[in-house]
């Protein structure tokens, strides 16, 4: 699944090259595609037909096309597998594409929706008054957000009562961190995934936020991370992080910090990966 770095690179290139620009058609390939617009396909093309796309917005992992003449947004779930693309009018049909919106314009591109695995999808949705589309309202801000308060989100952590990766997956207290990038800033913070949130203190808190949000923009420089051919930009460009993984898929290989082999332990139906030196498994009480 894609995680904040790899959505906000998609953001950044379509604000580059579809921000601004005013829908003359769109075409639904694939019902499925638009399956949680709840009045169908038909009903979402007509309702972007002659709207202008306002400044593509994102939050966590969570990306939305304003329309900027109206109260609505154009919500884009990625999933595992879907491409939003800005291809030339002349470029072949994708395998896989799924809804084309054309624009009223002179500029020889149309933005794509391709989705191998059918998973993600588009959908409108009314805004609130803060400018979110309203399924997402209660999805908290990101690390990267100049808005995000390190205070509240430490006292919501100590509150929580659960053990650390936990928390940074949650999508309701701070979002855009996905397994990947969770591994990977536990490492930096040398902090075990199953840590209780009890046991931070605002030093550590803080420590840990730091290396979140240096490792998220150590991504994004590099455009995200690619480990198939299913995460791209907008240009159908992969992202090269995964060459400067420390953690994540590395079991078996030598801590870049300390030597020790990494290991790999199966969690929530994902894996989790860490160094057993470096990142002291805390203990039990008996």
């Amino acid at each position: 699944m894609p995680e904040l770095p790899e959505v906000e690179v998609v953001r950044r290139g379509l604000e580059r090259w579809v921000g601004g620009r005013t829908v003359a058609e769109a075409e639904v390939l694939h019902p499925r595609a638009v399956r949680r617009h709840l009045a169908g396909a038909d009903d979402f093309a007509h309702r972007l037909k002659g709207h202008r796309f306002g400044t593509p917005s994102r939050r966590g992992k969570y990306l939305w096309l304003p329309l900027a003449d109206t109260g609505q947004s154009v919500l884009a779930h990625l999933g595992m597998s879907g491409q939003l693309l800005v291809q030339p009018h002349t470029a072949p049909d994708e395998k896989h594409l799924r809804v084309r919106v054309r624009f009223a314009d002179e500029l020889d591109t149309e933005l794509r929706f391709v989705d191998q695995r059918t998973f993600g999808g588009l959908s409108l949705h009314d805004n609130t008054a803060e400018g979110l589309p309203d399924v997402i309202a209660h999805i908290a801000r990101d690390p990267l957000d100049p808005v995000f308060d390190d205070e509240v989100f430490h006292q919501a952590l100590r509150r929580k009562r659960t053990t650390i990766k936990r928390a940074l997956l949650d999508q309701s207290l701070i979002s855009g961190v996905g397994n990947i990038y969770a591994d990977e800033a536990l490492w930096r913070s040398r902090l075990h995934y199953e840590r209780p949130t009890a046991t931070f203190t605002r030093p550590v808190t803080a420590e840990l936020l730091g290396h979140v949000r240096d490792v998220m923009n150590a991504a994004l420089e590099v455009g995200g991370t690619s480990f198939d051919s299913l995460y791209v930009n907008v240009n159908g460009e992969s992202g090269y992080f995964d060459r400067s993984l420390d953690a994540y898929g590395r079991e078996g290989l030598p801590c870049r910090r300390c030597g020790t082999p990494m290991l790999r332990r199966p969690w929530m139906n994902r894996s989790s990966y860490f160094c057993p030196k470096c990142q002291r498994a805390p203990r039990v009480s008996s």
